[in-house]
């Protein structure tokens, strides 16, 4: 209930803190693109193709070192406020290897490989930034670090936005003719993203989204439920709103291709800045601010800047890597969520993810620390530097409550007595904060604390039967009418799977009694 009326309830010095991180990101961008010569004192440079090229490779720079998207409180990180590069240049820290049995590349902790190629990424990166227009054979090597990084570490890929913008650095290398494939790439995030909005669970997100922004009153948040406080689901307000903005997102796309005179274009960023204003003032947990900015300033350039550019078909090797990553992949994830990530699917923010409950008993938690390399404590004893226990554990339970508002989440809620009889004594912590702790990034992506994980942690913390027990809930398919769970015990291994129907989900509150799983 406390969410409702106040969201995570964050001081107000925190949104500042987000603030003043997308200045500094601008500001980084402008230091890094803007050219030295006089003549070029306007600000038509922004607009150019050099600067959208180093654009693309700052923003993946930014988010690679853990500065972007999953950094600071809201995302479980106070002290320090950011994972990222922090594991990344450190041997010896746990990582998520694609094919873990590859040599050289494989293995589940990282190693000198594994630090070089980071570093020669970030070193690539910077040489491109610095280059005064960046070569394709730059670029090249660029990419070519690129693939290697996430070969080691798929972590790595997903950090770095790499649906977006390796995709655009593809472009780059592949065409000098590259803004066609570079205006395919800005309608698929959108266009997919709409489509992935078109379910159950997106009203859910939108009052939870509102509910934390600190521009809606206390008034406006307690009408985005049904009945306050009896009744949490979301109310007709919270899902036409939803509606709205699905529709709002699918809007965006068919109306850049539309436009043809200066007015139906206007309509066209007049639609975007709306999208993209709800989503940065709400400041979602996840705080993908920067890459909103970034998504705002790519239609300023692609359907303005160069908005004479007559639509046509991008060269062929262009074509086959769009249909590859923006049409098949994103196909594949919609369908099968539980083969691809929710990024790659392009299904941002639309509640239907991947999530866990970890369960540790008693303070079995801290094996993590105690056995594994790990650059950040544990987020209850960043809290304890901050504020008094009582405060801590309160902030704590915001992230719970956060989860269990979403429609998945009540799923957690439900299966938690399952994998558990004493879960009421035992220390739950949201999959995205141990995912964060240990291969040091989280952003929603619920396949990085899957099974897999448990096993890398289980080798070296030796949890005993019982010690931690794993709910785990699968996003639900495009069609599908349930949700897929799993309860592994880290020890001794699988414990129950089945399926939960959304039709029984869509009637619970945040709380609840545990569920009779789908025959």
């Amino acid at each position: 209930m406390s969410w409702v009326e106040d969201g995570f309830g964050a001081p107000v010095v925190v949104y500042l803190f987000y603030l003043l991180k997308v200045v500094l990101y601008v500001g980084g961008f402008v230091l890094c693109c803007a050219p030295s010569t006089a003549h070029h004192a306007q600000l038509a440079w922004a607009m150019g193709p050099v600067a959208f090229q180093k654009a693309v490779v700052w923003s993946a720079v930014f988010e690679v070192l853990g500065l972007g998207c999953g950094s600071g409180p809201l995302t479980g990180r106070y002290l320090p406020p950011l994972g990222g590069v922090l594991h990344f240049i450190r041997r010896g820290t746990p990582k998520r290897a694609p094919w873990p049995s590859l040599p050289i590349v494989g293995g589940d902790r990282r190693g000198v490989v594994d630090v070089g190629v980071f570093v020669a990424f970030v070193a690539l990166a910077a040489a491109v930034l610095a280059a005064p227009a960046p070569s394709r054979g730059l670029l090249a090597a660029l990419l070519g670090a690129w693939v290697i990084m996430s070969l080691c570490d798929s972590t790595l890929f997903l950090a770095a936005r790499s649906e977006h913008y390796a995709v655009l650095v593809a472009c780059f290398i592949l065409s000098d003719e590259w803004l066609m494939g570079a205006r395919g790439v800005a309608l698929a995030l959108w266009t997919w993203a709409g489509v992935s909005k078109l379910n159950a669970h997106f009203p859910y997100v939108v009052s939870v989204m509102a509910s934390n922004s600190p521009l809606v009153p206390r008034m406006l948040r307690r009408r985005l439920v049904r009945r306050y406080p009896e009744d949490l689901r979301p109310s007709g307000l919270a899902r036409a709103m939803a509606h709205l903005g699905a529709g709002l997102e699918l809007a965006v796309p068919f109306a850049f291709i539309m436009a043809r005179t200066p007015t139906q274009l206007t309509v066209a960023f007049g639609l975007m800045l709306a999208l993209h204003a709800f989503i940065i003032g709400s400041v979602p947990l996840g705080v993908p601010l920067e890459w909103n900015v970034m998504v705002v300033y790519q239609g300023f350039v692609l359907f303005g800047a160069n908005r004479a550019l007559s639509w046509s078909w991008p060269p062929p090797l262009t074509l086959a890597l769009l249909l590859v990553a923006c049409v098949a992949v994103p196909l594949a994830g919609n369908l099968g969520p539980a083969h691809v990530s929710f990024l790659p699917s392009m299904r941002y923010y639309a509640g239907n993810w991947a999530c866990s409950a970890w369960l540790f008993r008693g303070e079995s938690y801290r094996k993590l620390h105690a056995s594994l390399t790990l650059p950040t404590p544990w987020v209850g004893d960043q809290l304890a530097r901050l504020y008094p226990e009582a405060v801590g554990r309160a902030v704590l339970a915001k992230a719970l409550a956060f989860r269990a508002m979403h429609l998945h989440g009540r799923a957690l809620v439900a299966l938690a007595p399952r994998a558990a009889s004493d879960v009421d004594t035992r220390t739950w912590l949201d999959g995205e904060l141990v995912c964060g702790m240990t291969l040091g990034w989280n952003f929603g992506d619920g396949h990085l604390h899957d099974e897999r994980l448990v096993a890398s942690l289980q080798r070296s913390c030796g949890f005993g039967p019982g010690e931690l027990r794993c709910v785990m809930v699968e996003s639900q398919p495009l069609f599908g009418d349930s949700l897929a769970y799993r309860i592994v015990d880290a020890a001794t291994g699988p414990v129950e799977r089945g399926q939960l129907p959304i039709v029984a989900l869509l009637e619970r509150q945040p709380w609840g009694e545990p569920v009779t799983p789908k025959s």
